[in-house]
């Protein structure tokens, strides 16, 4: 079985990486960490680097527990959402996690909801957690 954990440096990502390795544990799956960068002109390679670093120091915990995990930073034009997609679908994944964040229409609206896009997109089981 692989998991794939969408993963952006909050408390609702965190909550999504304990239920991801509370599955590896029951199911006994490899792991797919993935965070999806904007690639722009204000995105250097510092930050990548930066978050690389962040997702290897992540990488070490599931190592302790014996969990095969893979880390990946990708940059692209993509939504978030869609780079999720894409990475599912391009490595056979069979459940996404996801954390989830409380946002009002007008948010919704304006910056759009990459939950929303997973759960409805996926051709998988998606979990959310918050």
């Amino acid at each position: 079985m692989k998991i794939l954990v969408g993963y952006e440096n909050s408390r609702a990502a965190e909550a999504a990486l304990n239920v991801a390795l509370k599955h590896a544990r029951a199911f006994g799956a490899e792991l797919f960490i993935v965070t999806s960068l904007d690639q722009s002109h204000e995105l250097t390679r510092e930050d990548i680097e930066a978050v690389e670093d962040k997702l290897e120091k992540l990488k070490i915990t599931y190592k302790i527990d014996d969990i095969h995990c893979e880390t990946h930073a990708i940059v692209s034009l993509l939504s978030p959402g869609e780079d999720l997609i894409e990475f599912s679908r391009d490595n056979d994944i069979d459940e996404i996690v996801i954390g989830v964040k409380k946002r009002s229409k007008v948010g919704k609206l304006v910056f759009g909801s990459n939950a929303q896009y997973v759960i409805l997109e996926a051709d998988c089981n998606v979990v959310t957690v918050k």
